[in-house]
Parts: C-alpha cells; structure tokens; sequence
C-alpha cells in the first residue's frame, strides 16, 4: 500500500469514528481532500481510492488542472473552490467548479449573481464568515449575515449551502466551531435547507465534526508535503 492510500485511509478511519462519536454518520460528511500545489497525477491517484470531492484555492492552478482531470477521468467528481475569489475570476472558476466555499463580500455575490443566471443546476454557496473585529480579514460580518443570506436566497443562480469558517483565529478551535455552529443555527431559521458548515482542516477535523462539520477541508495530513 502507497504511503498515500495510508493516510488517506487513516484519515477516512478517523472521519468515521469521529463522527460516530458525535452521533452521526460518516456519510453526512464530505472529505474534501486539498490538492493544492499538487499535480494532476495526486488526484487521479486519489480517485482510484475513492476520493470524489477536491479542494482549490487559486485559479491559476486549478483551471488546468480540474480540465486535465475532468477530461481524462470517468468517475463523477466534485471541485470545490475555497480560497479568497477575485471577481475577475468568478468566469474560469464557474467552468469547473461545483460549490464555493469563500462567498465573503457583496461584490463576489454581484459577479455570481450575474454569471450565474440562467444555469441549468444552481451553484452551491457557502458565505465565509468573519468570526472577528478585524475588517481586513475576509468574511461576512456577523451582524451583516442574515441580510447577506438573504440576498443570496434571493439569488436564481444560486444555492445556499451554508456557512465556512476559517480556523486558526483562537488558540482554541472550539471556540469559533461552537460559534460558528450557533450562527448556522440561528441562519437556518431564514435558510432551513443552508444546514451545512465547512470548518475543519487537517488539524483539527474530528474537534469540528463534533460541532456539526459537514464539509472537511484536509490537505497535507492526506496528500503530504507540497513539492
């Protein structure tokens, strides 16, 4: 077994029995497995284990691969895109992306709005949050968000996921999970079907699952050190 098929197996044991732990099923849970700075070859490989949903964060970067990808493999797959969106981007990135995790400003959700209407199947949004004081750091304020939610609702084009929260903000993780976990509560009273939260990365995945993580973003502790 390749030193890849054994943490990725790992981490998939883990996933299982974290969320076991907290009362669910493993398959309430998507794995997005983070292949940046990665080559095509490291998702095709992980698609022959099972993998079906990839993580990007640049444009650059994943335009030709997810093409590469999407053009060589059979097996149904799922991009999603969860780094800051520039608006000049949105265009490359609705080529292959299938949900966004990062709608954190009300020009993105303008150029989305636009770009999106008409589309056969709405692209799924997560709002990014930003759980503090800081202006500078990307996010939905919290006061702002059910005003924000409310006009993606509004949206044709697209469809309400739910929240993403960045970690790393507090010494302690719990703190912005359980925060987070309040505010998805508290948007679903506007937004029944937003019940999904993207939080948790390869550090601190099974803390996040015991908070309602839905969606795991994991890279390194899956696909190693970036070459």
């Amino acid at each position: 077994m390749s030193e890849l098929a054994q943490r990725y197996n790992q981490i998939v044991e883990q996933v299982s029995a974290a969320a076991s732990a907290s009362g669910k099923s493993a398959s309430d849970i998507t794995l997005v497995v983070v292949t940046k700075n990665h080559p095509p070859q490291l998702v095709f490989d992980l698609i022959a284990l099972g993998a079906r949903d990839f993580g990007e964060n640049r444009d650059q970067e994943a335009a030709p691969k997810a093409k590469e990808v999407l053009a060589s493999s059979p097996e149904k797959m799922r991009w999603h895109f969860i780094g800051q969106l520039q608006t000049n981007k949105v265009r490359s990135v609705l080529d292959y992306a299938d949900l966004i995790h990062s709608l954190d400003r009300e020009s993105l959700l303008v150029e989305l709005q636009k770009r999106t209407v008409g589309r056969a199947k709405p692209l799924g949004v997560f709002i990014q949050v930003n759980l503090t004081e800081d202006p500078a750091r990307g996010g939905v304020r919290v006061d702002d968000l059910d005003a924000f939610a409310t006009k993606v609702l509004e949206s044709e084009g697209l469809r309400l996921e739910g929240l993403m929260g960045v970690g790393g903000l507090a010494k302690d993780p719990e703190i912005e999970f359980d925060r987070l976990a309040k505010l998805s509560t508290k948007l679903q009273n506007i937004a029944p079907e937003a019940n999904s939260l993207s939080m948790g990365m390869s550090a601190d995945f099974e803390v996040a699952i015991g908070y309602g993580a839905t969606h795991l973003r994991i890279g390194t502790a899956i696909t190693g050190k970036r070459p």
